[in-house]
């Protein structure tokens, strides 16, 4: 019986223990927050923690539950492998933006065990990936400087396949097999880039297309009337916006996914002028709605929403690349400094972007948790590092 209730005890005490542990490192990584003696001083942890996270990426919950974890944790609800390909994806995204500026061989190396351990020697995939989140991890393989994209082939073979099976009749990209039924702004960001990208490496004006019409359908159907604020989702059949307006990450999914399609397409390309009209559009309306810190909330239409880093780095690397565009040149870049200057006010001590909304549950249940996202520190190490104005 005694030997029952220690077992018991012991049990108890483990749950609550991780559930103590968890919100004590949160309170106590929050000391002293934004303080740094100077912008390099926040630049260079900010890229360290990266670094690390890159073989190493915490793990991001699927659940917005914070105590007895370790239920969720037993049942498989705590974490989706999905979740963490967009997350080594940015991650990936901004590190190679800090090396085009240097000739770092510890962080190279880091790079190298990274596709080490996702890519065989032969060009294949190590896991294959099932999920299109996987996608913008394709776009940023073929970002790296140096990369023998022609000998990685076929994965990306593989990830063009997984896009055209989740192809539906109207010439669209489902967001998942069981839900044909939706388009998501998510999407935009994960495949638009890769599409564009891959298409112009490999001669494939197919997969060019496909990548713009993804975003030009978006737009006829998931905007808010002509205020070009984006919908979370649509339905295809009846064309109708289901969900949020104004969903912050999904300006951030939207935003991405535009602008570096955009970016990657050359200046006599047909369908340049198309998508700068589409930057300028989006570009007008995201920056009325950047707070006086430069933040922007999860729900950009109420300013009593808490603020949320992950929209403020996507979109800051969105108004940097838009500031090449002479119409939008001076707001983009003073929009651009301001959602840094909020990035770096919460910044941790130690170089981890805090405040960034967790994973959404599904259409118009959006998670409250608002902690550390490899997502954001990514974008936000990205746009630090980009010198060049396309």
């Amino acid at each position: 019986m005694i030997y029952s209730f220690i077992l018991v005890l012991g049990f108890v005490l483990i749950v609550l223990g991780i559930d103590f542990i968890q919100k004590f490192d949160t309170w106590q990584s929050r000391i002293k927050i934004g303080q740094f003696s100077n912008d390099q001083v926040w630049k260079q942890k900010v890229l360290r923690v990266a670094v690390n996270w890159l073989n190493k990426t915490p793990t991001i919950k699927v659940t917005d539950n914070d105590r007895l974890v370790i239920i969720d944790i037993l049942k498989g609800n705590y974490k989706r492998n999905a979740i963490q390909s967009w997350q080594e994806a940015s991650l990936l995204l901004g590190i190679n933006e800090y090396l085009k500026h240097t000739n770092d061989v510890k962080i190279k190396k880091e790079i190298d065990n990274y596709i080490n351990s996702k890519l065989n020697s032969d060009g294949t995939w190590k896991v294959i990936p099932k999920e299109i989140d996987a996608v913008i991890l394709g776009y940023a393989l073929l970002k790296l400087d140096g990369f023998n994209y022609q000998k990685y082939k076929p994965c990306f073979e593989i990830l063009l396949t997984l896009i055209n099976q989740l192809k539906g009749e109207d010439g669209t990209i489902a967001y998942r097999k069981h839900n044909p039924e939706y388009r998501y702004v998510d999407t935009i960001g994960f495949i638009s880039p890769f599409l564009v990208r891959y298409g112009l490496l490999f001669n494939d004006d197919v997969a060019v297309q496909l990548g713009i019409n993804q975003i030009r359908e978006f737009n006829k159907y998931g905007m808010l009337l002509n205020k070009y604020i984006p919908c979370h989702t649509y339905k295809v059949k009846t064309h109708l916006p289901v969900g949020l307006f104004g969903w912050g990450r999904g300006l951030g999914w939207y935003a991405i996914g535009l602008i570096d399609a955009w970016s990657e397409l050359p200046k006599n390309h047909p369908n340049k002028e198309e998508l700068t009209q589409m930057v300028i559009n989006f570009g007008q309306m995201a920056v009325t709605f950047q707070n006086e810190d430069g933040s922007w909330n999860w729900l950009i239409l109420n300013k009593q929403s808490q603020k949320d880093s992950s929209t403020t780095a996507t979109l800051a690397w969105f108004f940097t690349n838009a500031a090449a565009i002479n119409t939008i040149a001076e707001q983009s870049l003073q929009a651009k400094e301001k959602a840094l200057h909020y990035l770096k006010q919460v910044t941790r001590r130690t170089g981890v972007v805090d405040f960034s909304q967790g994973d959404t549950k599904t259409i118009g249940v959006h998670s409250q948790q608002f902690d550390i996202l490899p997502f954001t520190q990514g974008f936000c190490l990205r746009t630090i590092y980009n010198k060049k104005i396309i």
